[in-house]
């Protein structure tokens, strides 16, 4: 009797641990996300590109935030001695935003300050231009990818009502599986890439507007040391 009821339970316990194994689940996925028809291929791809987005511009500005604390008054010391040449090395041997405005700001070192002003807020408006580039997309991502969603959700309701029509009264639920699964999966879909793209987008501004914050600072620094040196 022992064996007999250790058996069943045995081949119960195989069948649970099979359909818990992660390759199971990802075959049940694959399998669930073919449901959704050809609009998942926009959403994927719409994923894709937001991924690239998020972790390229993530790591670059990332480096463009790290600021070198002693680059300006270093820079100040050369200046005070007279040594403009070795300023600027030391301002063009530090790949960041904010050493390449103080940069253009000692080649206009001896012009009026409104000249020295304007030509650093041009050289910063560049830079915070290619620390944004590809927010763009990434915010039409998060806005995108629902509406796409939804459109598949709708061509699904569409697809099922149209064989519920044809079916007359040979209304079978497998019927409709194929239409019902479409217009689920691709509004899960749709919705999953929007909102990770949306925190995705605002993390990314987040960290531009600390970026810009120290630019803006350092500015403001080196102006007042131009203005030193006449006191």
């Amino acid at each position: 009797m022992l064996l007999q009821v250790s058996a069943p339970v045995t081949e119960s316990t195989e069948a649970l641990a099979q359909t818990t194994q992660p390759d199971g689940i990802v075959t049940r996925f694959f399998d669930l996300a073919l449901k959704g028809g050809w609009i998942m291929i926009p959403i994927v791809a719409l994923s894709l590109v937001a991924v690239f987005i998020f972790f390229d511009r993530y790591f670059a500005i990332k480096k463009a935030g790290k600021v070198d604390n002693s680059l300006l008054e270093r820079v100040k010391d050369y200046i005070f001695q007279g040594k403009i040449d070795a300023a600027l090395s030391l301002a063009r041997s530090q790949d960041t935003p904010t050493a390449r405005m103080i940069e253009k700001g000692i080649t206009r070192i001896g012009r009026p300050m409104s000249d020295v002003n304007a030509a650093i807020e041009i050289i910063g408006n560049l830079e915070i231009s290619k620390l944004e580039k590809g927010l763009p997309v990434l915010a039409s991502v998060a806005g995108g990818a629902p509406m796409i969603g939804f459109l598949g959700t709708v061509m699904g309701m569409i697809q099922a009502f149209y064989d519920m029509a044809n079916a007359g009264n040979n209304i079978d639920v497998t019927l409709l599986s194929s239409g019902i699964y479409q217009a689920m999966v691709t509004t899960v879909a749709g919705l999953i890439v929007g909102i990770v793209a949306y925190f995705a987008y605002n993390i990314l501004v987040s960290n531009v507007e600390k970026v810009v914050f120290k630019m803006e600072a350092a500015t403001s620094e080196f102006l007042d040391l131009l203005n030193e040196p006449a006191k």
